[in-house]
């Protein structure tokens, strides 16, 4: 078959199925995006480049729909050449999120689209409004319907879609959820696998070196910021220190501000922001702040891991969470949407409300102080993730999905 993949990130959510394609070796794999340093074998890439930015004049609502108009018209163009080179492919995959799917259905009309639906904006639920901390702007509630614009005109091409999780399908209206496949993400089963091993034995993270006899609590988002929880976090860990003298903890996540609002003004970050606030009630030498790290060592991060908190508002869960599971890791999990599709509390982990630190920490102390409860729990998520988070699994429903739409 010939496939087109358009993301702007190459290769976005798509490495898994383009790997697997090309090691099926019977596929034309061309892949449109912006230009970046990633390459795959096998993939044949086409770039594209935005002939003007967002003026300054457009209503600030609406420079994100501007954006992601003119991503389509870029991607748009980019196919045209392809097809002037003979290229008309089988199925053309994509994200619907940045916009770039909504005009290649004028230069490829005949071919379907798999667009992948990540989220559906509202006012009145899921993470807007959650976190009383922060109160939202005047201006927030127009912004987020206008959010949706990219995610309207893409359903009102009645071509098909996905999205990984109930939760994240339940986002969109009913009437659209019939275009949504629910396609569950997989992770690698092989290299997320628990290792008793690395319990008793010295392990270095790092420039950190973990003792046998020390209790590792990790936590890991992509930036350290409210939306991962990571304020509840921070607040809970003076009591956990205080009552684990032989507690470590290692946190993995930039400085940056992947979702709501930045820092205040005069503040670095969210990470110094909370730090800040509970640095003289704990043990600094016992807190590792790591920043972005190599894969391998966050995969050794969550093999030593003794008890591993992720936190989130009822937002799109992150993949730390499937890899958390798949290592083995005794999970406490906030009790949000999301995250509850993949924790059941007391059997695949520990729930506690978001905003309770008092019980966070109860519930990591727990973990540490209840052995056969946290071997329990290990061995429940990693037989979860067999079940539902297999990439293998993943892989075989995506090829079927891929089947049903190209006949």
């Amino acid at each position: 078959m010939r496939f087109l993949f358009v993301h702007q990130n190459f290769p976005g959510q798509f490495l898994h199925m383009v790997r697997h394609l090309h090691e099926q070796g019977d596929h034309e794999i061309v892949f449109i995006s912006e230009a970046n340093e990633g390459a795959l074998p096998g993939v044949r890439r086409v770039l594209y480049r935005q002939e003007r930015g967002v003026s300054p004049q457009t209503h600030p609502s609406l420079r994100e729909l501007e954006m992601g108009l003119s991503r389509a018209e870029a991607v748009a163009r980019a196919a045209q050449t392809l097809k002037g080179l003979g290229y008309t492919p089988d199925i053309i995959i994509g994200h619907h999120g940045w916009g770039e799917l909504l005009n290649i259905v004028d230069v490829y009309p005949d071919t379907p689209i798999l667009g992948y639906f990540e989220f559906f904006y509202h006012t009145d639920r899921n993470d807007v409004d959650f976190d009383p901390e922060f109160p939202p702007r005047q201006d927030l509630f127009s912004n987020v319907r206008v959010k949706n614009a990219i995610n309207l005109l893409a359903l009102n091409l009645n071509q098909h879609g996905q999205t990984p999780t109930l939760f994240q399908r339940g986002t969109y209206p009913g009437w659209a959820h019939k275009q949504i496949s629910l396609l569950r993400e997989g992770v690698n089963l092989e290299l997320c696998a628990p290792d008793p091993g690395v319990f008793t034995r010295d392990v270095a993270i790092g420039p950190h070196v973990i003792r046998p006899q020390d209790k590792l609590i990790t936590f890991v988002a992509r930036n350290l910021e409210p939306y991962r929880g990571y304020h509840s976090f921070m607040r809970a860990l003076p009591k956990v220190l205080a009552e684990r003298p032989d507690a470590r903890v290692i946190l993995i996540g930039g400085d940056g501000t992947s979702y709501g609002a930045p820092p205040p003004a005069g503040t670095a970050s969210w990470r110094d922001y909370f730090l800040d606030e509970v640095a003289s009630q704990i043990d600094l030498d016992r807190v590792h702040i790591m920043g972005k790290v190599d894969y391998d060592v966050f995969r050794m991060a969550l093999k030593r891991s003794d008890a591993h908190v992720y936190l989130t508002y009822p937002f799109v869960a992150s993949w730390s969470l499937r890899e958390a599971m798949a290592t083995g890791c005794a999970v406490i999990g906030s009790q949000t949407a999301s995250v509850e599709e993949f924790v059941t509390d007391r059997q695949t982990g520990l729930l506690t409300p978001f905003f309770d630190t008092q019980r966070i920490a109860e519930s990591i102390l727990e973990i540490l102080e209840d052995r056969p409860l946290a071997a329990r729990l290990r061995h429940e998520a990693r037989r979860f993730a067999e079940a539902e988070l297999s990439l293998e699994g993943y892989l075989a429903k995506y090829d079927a999905l891929i089947a049903s739409i190209v006949k």
